[in-house]
């Protein structure tokens, strides 16, 4: 099964598919239990479907984190949630384990699967195609700032377990020799010039994040992740889910997130001006540290250049890949 990662997305899925079933009697579920590949970047997200119930039934990328990482992880999403933000809550194995490892021949190597509480909404947006309602951008951005404004006030409250541990969005995953999602410089998509660019840029912010420092009301375990399509709305609220690429990390990182995408539309600058007063309604954000929003949105620029160049095989990666290089090359020139 070596041509695995050779195959088509298509392919690919059906296979982990087969993973995903012989998973299933872990969690005390039928094998005939109702299967749907949802999506497929990162891990294989899975909606299982028993009569009136239904699950998220996620098989890890390989190699991606480790036992301990992962399971913590998993205690952040179980502790974090509140009336405030929901998460989806963890559905233990019959055996009371938050994870599994889990193989079979479809695939070339064992597994971490895990399953989550089904959350019945839609997402706000998307990265592709930005937000799902462009009428609501304005309210729905106040509402995102205040959600993530809960996210950084928890974790600074908030004492985790022994023995939790992830990864760090510092200055080496950002910007070290092997930063966490890929060495952005390598991306065959980029030039000699803009290569020589990127190295004004890697030092530059390395001096830069020196300086700001890493105190609390900056700086720690952040979602990293907060992309339009991981909040999911419906009747009962916004649900935030996805904490795969959760870390420590600076708090403004996590706030370009949503925004990166959207720079260039119509009515950015109201839709960021939103986020920025929703954010405040829950969080103190000086204007000193709003000075540096235009680093962190390149940083945020580097991390997508090393994620294409890692994963250059995937229909993501080929389609953004352009589009990505031209917004890092004009937010490095503001910057430099």
């Amino acid at each position: 099964m070596n041509d695995f990662y050779n195959a088509s997305p298509e392919e690919q899925g059906q296979r982990l598919e087969a993973l995903a079933e012989a998973a299933l009697p872990l969690w005390g579920i039928d094998a005939n239990a109702r299967l749907v590949l949802i999506k497929h970047r990162e891990n294989a997200v899975f909606s299982v479907s028993t009569g009136d119930n239904r699950h998220a039934l996620r098989v890890h990328r390989a190699g991606y984190h480790t036992d301990d990482e992962l399971r913590s992880e998993l205690q952040w999403i179980e502790a974090i949630n509140s009336d405030a933000l929901r998460t989806p809550q963890v559905r233990k194995t019959v055996d009371g384990d938050l994870f599994s490892w889990v193989e079979t021949a479809a695939v070339p190597e064992p597994r971490q699967v895990d399953m989550l509480e089904w959350f019945d909404g839609s997402p706000i947006g998307s990265v592709e195609d930005g937000l799902s309602d462009p009428a609501e951008a304005i309210s729905l951005f106040q509402t995102v700032g205040q959600l993530m404004a809960t996210t950084h006030n928890h974790t600074q409250s908030w004492q985790p377990p022994a023995g939790f541990t992830r990864h760090a969005w510092d200055e080496d995953g950002l910007v070290g020799e092997t930063p966490f999602w890929g060495r952005y410089m390598a991306l065959d998509m980029l030039e000699d010039d803009q290569r020589r660019t990127l190295q004004e840029v890697t030092a530059k912010t390395r001096a830069d994040l020196a300086e700001f420092g890493k105190e609390a009301d900056r700086y720690g375990l952040i979602h990293a992740d907060f992309q339009l399509e991981n909040l999911l709305r419906s009747n009962e609220g916004v649900c935030l889910i996805d904490f795969d690429d959760s870390g420590w990390g600076w708090h403004l990182f996590d706030i370009v997130t949503p925004l990166f995408f959207l720079q260039g539309e119509d009515g950015f600058d109201d839709m960021q001006a939103a986020f920025i007063d929703g954010y405040r309604s829950a969080r103190t954000l000086t204007d000193a540290h709003l000075e540096q929003l235009p680093m962190f949105m390149l940083l945020r620029g580097l991390t997508y250049l090393g994620w294409m160049h890692t994963r250059r095989e995937t229909e993501t990666a080929q389609e953004l890949g352009p589009l990505v290089v031209e917004m890092v090359d004009n937010l490095a020139e503001a910057y430099l």
